[in-house]
Formats: structure tokens, C-alpha cells, sequence
């Protein structure tokens, strides 16, 4: 239970990674706001860890502002912030990617962390600690072809962690990232382009350890971050990719 007494938001975890960050912090001990803009998905998924359902749209001022100050009112602190939430464009050339796909992925996988930093650092910062991880990729450090913005936007997550730690730092509030390599989410066939057998066999045969990412694998590495025992951790990228980045 090394969450006992904390209080935790996870954007997009409704399903994949963010549900299965968000049952970890929960049964460390955690009150865990479940945040999606698929509503139905983050009650489903509240009502199994007795957590709190919220709606959100990551890439809406108004609607992250919403989400800060009910977490507020509810919690009366936020000690953790998952910025999960995340989207990709289908793979294709770079120059065929139309602009309001590229403005889509960048305003929910990078705008996004702006946003909840707006709304929720202050408060962090009032309390002097606080604890921020966002979802980036194995795009960011290993870029693949035809996923280029995507890979792009996972960049910039990666960069906006450091620099987020490095400014955070004096005020208490810790920031790290992870990169996970695919998993089985409702991103697996975007990344893929089509989900067969053959494209998951090309796609496995670049992870040494032979298998995706789980929702269990990112909850047990999100746990350890967001708790006390990463006290002394903060700016780091971590790999949860079976090696696919060696």
C-alpha cells in the first residue's frame, strides 16, 4: 500500500494503459480519478477500484479546468497526475498526414500536459510536492517510419518531462515519464496500420523479451514512480519496452 492516503488523477483510464495505471495506484491505496472523454469506459472502470468516473477532453482548456476543480472539491489535494490520455494518425507517409490529423494528435498528446500543468501545478506547488508522469513512447526515443508527428509529439512529451522536472524541482513536485513500446490498447491497430497475425509477428520480432507492453506492466512502473520510494527520481524516462529501444 504505498499509496495509502494519496490522491491520483489518470487521464485516459477508461481503457489500456491508463486502466491498468489506474487499478495499480488504486490497490497501492490511491483515490484515483478515472478521466476519459469516453465516460462510460472511466465508470466502468471507477466503479471496479472505487475510484471516481470523470469526463474529460484533454485538449479543452475549459474542460481540464472542469476537471481540476472537481478533483479539488472531491479530494481536497491532488498528490498524483497521469497525463495518459494519448492518440496517434494511421500510418502513412509524413507529407500525407492532413492537418487536422496533425493538429488532433498534437493537442491531445502535447497540449494536453500543458493544460493539466495550468490547472493543477499551482497547486502542487502550493502544497510542495506532488508527483506528475506522463505516458510518452518508445517513438520518442526510437522513431519508426510513417508514425512521424506521432513520433514527434512523444518527443516533445519527453523533452516537456525534463524540463518540467527541472523547473518543478525546487518546489517539490516531481516529473517523469514512461515509454512503453505498443501494447494491447485501442492504439495497436492504428500503430500497425491492420492487426493480423503476420503484422503482430514483424512487430514482436523488435522486442527482445518477445511481447507487447501491458496495461499491468505501465501500472507497476507508475506505481513506483508516483510513490515515496522515487523520492530521489525525478526528469527520468523509463523504458517499459522489453528492450525494443536497445
Amino acid at each position: 500500500m504505498r499509496l495509502t492516503d494519496k490522491t491520483a488523477i489518470v487521464t485516459g483510464g477508461g481503457s489500456g494503459f491508463g486502466a491498468g495505471i489506474a487499478r495499480k495506484l488504486a490497490a497501492e491505496g490511491a483515490r484515483v480519478m478515472v478521466a476519459d472523454i469516453a465516460v462510460l469506459k472511466a465508470e466502468a472502470v471507477a466503479l471496479e477500484i472505487g475510484g471516481l468516473a470523470q469526463h474529460v477532453d484533454v485538449s479543452d482548456d475549459r474542460s481540464v479546468a472542469n476537471l481540476a476543480e472537481v478533483a479539488l472539491a472531491v479530494f481536497g489535494r491532488v498528490d498524483i497526475l497521469v497525463n495518459n490520455a494519448g492518440i496517434t494518425h494511421l500510418p502513412q507517409a509524413m507529407e500525407d498526414v492532413s492537418e487536422e490529423e496533425f493538429d488532433r494528435v498534437f493537442a491531445v498528446n502535447a497540449k494536453s500536459v500543458y493544460l493539466t500543468a495550468r490547472h493543477l501545478v499551482p497547486h502542487m506547488k502550493a502544497n510542495g510536492t506532488g508527483a506528475i508522469l506522463n505516458v510518452a513512447s518508445t517513438a520518442g526515443l526510437s522513431p519508426r517510419p510513417r508514425l512521424n508527428w506521432y513520433n514527434a509529439s512523444k518527443g516533445w512529451m519527453i523533452t516537456a518531462t525534463k524540463a518540467m522536472a527541472v523547473e518543478l524541482a525546487p518546489s517539490g513536485v516531481r516529473v517523469n515519464a514512461l515509454a512503453p513500446v505498443a501494447g494491447e490498447t485501442p492504439l495497436l491497430k492504428s500503430f500497425m496500420g491492420e492487426d493480423t497475425p503476420e503484422m503482430r509477428a514483424k512487430f514482436l520480432s523488435t522486442i527482445p523479451l518477445g511481447r507487447f507492453s501491458t496495461p499491468q506492466d505501465m501500472g507497476n512502473a507508475a506505481a513506483f514512480l508516483c510513490s515515496d520510494e522515487a523520492s530521489m527520481i525525478t526528469g527520468a524516462v523509463l523504458e517499459v519496452d522489453g528492450g525494443r529501444c536497445i
